[in-house]
């Protein structure tokens, strides 16, 4: 590869600086990013804010350049309240989950992004924009739902502060504002959770600890 400038690291991709106007997101363990960027497509010919997707090529994405910064790091620079940003991600689910599920025939599916957090909300100079679908699926709302609070909770039982302590005014504010996602698919996002090989062996240990808090918060 060229040698790019690196702006960005997450646990299983590198985003780098192609122009003034494109960045290269690269899966580090491969993989095929075609159906990550028609998802994209569709959900944005739908109005929801996505970055543009130029160019998709085995684990390459050539994507928009967002200007502004993350909603953690609006957050945590005192920027964006706990409240404004619940608001926000509430809103963001609510968004997407007005949108017809591309392939799915229950009554229920709706497209889920299933990773929606404020490390993958970024602000910019147009609005919000949310990023990183590659963990996109169909299925009910409410297991959306449940996996934004479930990682809000697993920070929130981490010890970092103060992202442990933002986390959890992030969960109590996102939980009195979100409708509470049923006990099946709470368990359903703890599984998925569990599977990703992103995880830690220690943040996997963690879940449950992550799951009781979330169900103390609901109700």
């Amino acid at each position: 590869m060229a040698e790019y400038l690196l702006l960005a690291s997450g646990r299983d991709a590198d985003v780098f600086v192609l122009d003034e106007s494109r960045v290269l997101r690269r899966y580090r363990h491969g993989g095929d990013t075609a159906p990550e960027a028609a998802l994209m497509a569709y959900v944005a010919a739908g109005g929801y804010p996505v970055p543009r997707v130029y160019v998709a090529d085995g684990p390459d994405l050539v994507l928009e350049r967002l200007d502004g910064e993350t909603l953690l790091a609006s957050m945590l620079a005192e920027r964006t309240d706990v409240d404004a940003a619940a608001d926000l991600l509430v809103e963001l689910h609510d968004r997407l989950h007005a949108l017809p599920a591309r392939f799915g025939t229950a009554p229920t599916d709706r497209v889920l992004h299933l990773d929606l957090h404020p490390q993958n909300v970024m602000v910019t100079s147009r609005g919000p924009m949310v990023i990183d679908w590659r963990n996109a699926a169909e299925g009910p709302a409410d297991l959306d739902v449940a996996v934004t609070a479930l990682i809000l909770a697993e920070v929130a039982v981490g010890p970092g502060a103060p992202l442990a302590d933002i986390a959890r005014n992030g969960l109590d504010a996102f939980q009195q504002r979100a409708e509470p996602p049923r006990a099946s698919q709470l368990r359903r996002a703890v599984d998925l959770r569990r599977a990703d090989p992103a995880l830690s062996v220690a943040e996997k240990a963690a879940l449950a600890d992550a799951a009781a808090l979330v169900r103390t918060r609901a109700g």
